[in-house]
């Protein structure tokens, strides 16, 4: 079985902190026409280089009901800012448009199955039994260290194609970015089950 969501798979639920204080679960952007789950971090240079445009990103689709949702997984016992303490401070110095959320138990990155930060999952609307269904996974963009060098933004060809109706050009990429941080585990290590989502990229 694949480590990974597979495209046209439902989304998994969750139920999660969030540094607002409040707590959000699947549910929570039931009215979203689109969902952008992105398993993220403070520390990541891959994240730190590109997280201006990933907001660009979402503001570009905010108009169109795309919904941007941040998740932090990492293992404190790694990378000790990325606690929700560490989470709060960014947010308050950043102030990004999106809900930035707390994975504690490693348990929802494990259910999207993340393998870095970023990794994107691009969501379609939701049915009537309340269901969304996977239609992109991968990396934002294809150097997300420094973008000024990048040469295609996979996450907004995906949210263009979507938003316009079209089938999407390039559904599924490897992420790139750091590993996710697992608990009790060295900080480069990942599950034996996890790989590459497309061969040769």
């Amino acid at each position: 079985m694949p480590f990974t969501l597979q495209l046209g798979e439902t989304a998994p639920n969750f139920s999660l902190p969030a540094t607002d204080g409040r707590n959000y679960s699947l549910k929570s952007f039931r009215h979203d026409r689109v969902l952008v789950v992105f398993f993220t971090c403070n520390s990541c240079p891959f994240v730190l280089g590109s997280d201006e445009l990933t907001r660009a990103t979402a503001q570009k689709y905010a108009s169109k009901d795309v919904q941007f949702v941040a998740i932090n997984a990492n293992s404190t016992a790694t990378v000790s800012e990325d606690s929700m303490e560490g989470m709060k401070a960014r947010m308050a110095e950043h102030r990004f448009p999106w809900r930035y959320l707390r994975d504690e138990t490693q348990d929802v990155a494990r259910a999207y199955g993340a393998l870095r930060t970023p990794h994107f999952f691009v969501f379609d609307a939701v049915r009537k039994d309340g269901s969304r269904n996977l239609i992109y996974t991968g990396r934002g963009v294809d150097d997300p260290k420094d973008v000024d060098q990048m040469r295609v933004n996979d996450l907004d060809n995906a949210l263009a194609d979507l938003t316009a109706g079209r089938p999407l050009r390039v559904p599924v990429t490897n992420p790139v970015g750091c590993n996710v941080k697992w608990l009790g585990r060295d900080a480069h290590w990942t599950p034996p089950e996890a790989g590459d989502l497309v061969y040769g990229r």
